[in-house]
């Protein structure tokens, strides 16, 4: 089992006199600073002006600044833009900006252990990667509690890079919940590999085969949208709340039965032969590589796929159940 921090192993006071930069203040990055501001650490955001995350953080009552302006003005730069931007911001707006003494954070691994960005060996290299959306992170921290979070080191050059890590993790909740060690290599890979073989690619998939198996055999669009989509959102809370266990307690004996006797025919050797395959391509680097081509020839493939998903007939059902939905508008 991992080692396990919380509040009591953090120090907020090594941050005094410091200043932080959010570089990039999207969903995580906006829960982040905010949480980071209140716990009364000195936060500065970057964002490029123009969109609606600049005009937010600014509501927020945060001064924006370009990206090399916070590098330079800041200890810890904390990038929180997309994985596939990192490497040209890095090279772009904050690499001339390191030396000694600073720190280079992040909240996912991708681009450290992919090699995208090679930071000097004489800064600080961590990661604060909490298990949950900026938005959760932020609700959690302002009700008086956290959502886990990851930490590890890459580069420890200032034989503080821990001490930094868990107080950045205390400063946004972390440490109510817990915070996990870990390392790059596992927090990239594991993350990559859940993304695509469950919690977005299998589960899309398998909505989608479902919906159209039942469809092709006569039932009813609607029928089948809320058997293999809308009823999903049950299965999940129940699970989040009491793990699998806990989710086949709370369901008919019927269902139950259900789950041991067809769910291995759906979830067979083939497809967790698939999921070793996968699994290979994240370790090997081969998915980082495919990805980085293909935003570098401007997301051809991606673009489509975007766009296929979207005309699915699934999608078209579902946005006319969820208008009757009145639980579902703002």
């Amino acid at each position: 089992m991992p080692k396990i921090y919380y509040d009591k192993d953090a120090d907020l006071n090594v941050y005094q006199g410091r200043t932080i930069a959010i570089i990039g203040y999207g969903i995580q990055g906006r829960g982040q600073a905010l949480s980071l501001r209140d716990s009364g650490l000195n936060v500065l955001v970057a964002q490029r002006p123009g969109g609606a995350n600049y005009d937010l953080a600014q509501k927020d009552g945060f001064s924006p600044v370009a990206a090399d302006e916070a590098a330079k003005r800041s200890d810890v730069i904390m990038i929180l833009t997309q994985d596939h931007i990192q490497g040209e911001l890095y090279r772009q707006s904050i690499k001339r900006y390191l030396k000694k003494g600073k720190s280079l954070a992040f909240s996912h691994g991708f681009n450290i252990h992919f090699s995208q960005i090679k930071p000097p060996g004489e800064v600080d290299v961590w990661m604060i990667a909490p298990k949950a959306p900026g938005a959760l992170v932020r609700r959690q921290f302002v009700e008086g509690r956290g959502v886990p979070c990851l930490v590890a080191i890459h580069q420890d050059a200032s034989g503080k890079a821990l001490s930094d890590a868990l107080a950045y993790a205390k400063a946004i909740g972390g440490g109510r919940a817990g915070i996990f060690e870990t390392t790059f290599r596992e927090e990239t890979e594991t993350d990559l590999f859940g993304e695509q073989v469950v919690l977005c690619g299998g589960t899309s998939a398998l909505i989608k085969a479902g919906y159209e198996t039942l469809v092709a055999a006569g039932y009813a669009p609607e029928m089948a949208y809320f058997e293999c989509l809308h009823e999903l959102k049950l299965i999940v809370d129940l699970i989040y709340e009491g793990g699998i266990t806990g989710m086949r307690q709370r369901v008919s004996d019927t269902a139950e039965y259900g789950d041991y006797t067809r769910g291995p025919r759906i979830i067979n050797e083939r497809t967790r032969k698939e999921m070793k395959k996968i699994l290979k391509e994240v370790q090997s680097g081969k998915f980082a590589r495919e990805w980085i081509r293909e935003n570098k020839k401007g997301r051809p493939h991606f673009n489509q796929y975007r766009k296929d998903s979207q005309q699915h007939p699934v999608e078209e059902v579902g946005k006319s159940l969820r208008a009757m939905m009145s639980w579902m508008k703002r």
